[in-house]
């Protein structure tokens, strides 16, 4: 797999050229807002992301350094995946995506446990923020979605 290549010097062109389609950031959600780490929590998220697409966008996103991979601790054969500090910049971009969704699509069904979510990126969205970026660090993210 070859880096992408720059279609325009667009700053937005170029992070939708890296970053920008469905699969990789829904990874980064995952990643970021499930707690999830390894392959099958990936594939097994809902989304319905085919096995070959899901291994394509985990080698993008590496290549590209948003994400890294590590063999577990507990199973050498079994990899484990994180976000780069590189990947933990785009957490305010999907934070304002979450936002935008929350606003403009009132036919979203959010979980009694998802309202404080909610309320939080409303009402005090920086310090949601922190949160989330310090439990990536601390590679300790919880579930936020």
């Amino acid at each position: 797999m070859r880096k992408n290549k720059k279609r325009s010097e667009c700053p937005i062109s170029r992070s939708l050229d890296l970053f920008g389609d469905k699969w990789s950031l829904l990874i980064i959600r995952d990643i970021a807002f499930k707690g999830f780490r390894f392959y099958n929590e990936f594939l097994d998220s809902g989304e319905g992301i085919a096995t070959n697409m899901l291994s394509d966008r985990l080698k993008k996103l590496e290549l590209n350094g948003f994400i890294i991979s590590k063999k577990y601790k507990e199973l050498k054969t079994k990899k484990v995946y994180q976000l780069t500090e590189e990947g933990i910049g785009l957490i305010p971009i999907l934070v304002e995506m979450m936002a935008w969704g929350f606003k403009n699509d009132d036919t979203l069904l959010i979980p009694d446990d998802e309202v404080g979510i909610v309320d939080r990126i409303w009402n005090d969205r920086e310090a949601f923020l922190e949160e989330v970026i310090t439990s990536l660090r601390n590679f300790d993210s919880k579930n936020y979605c």
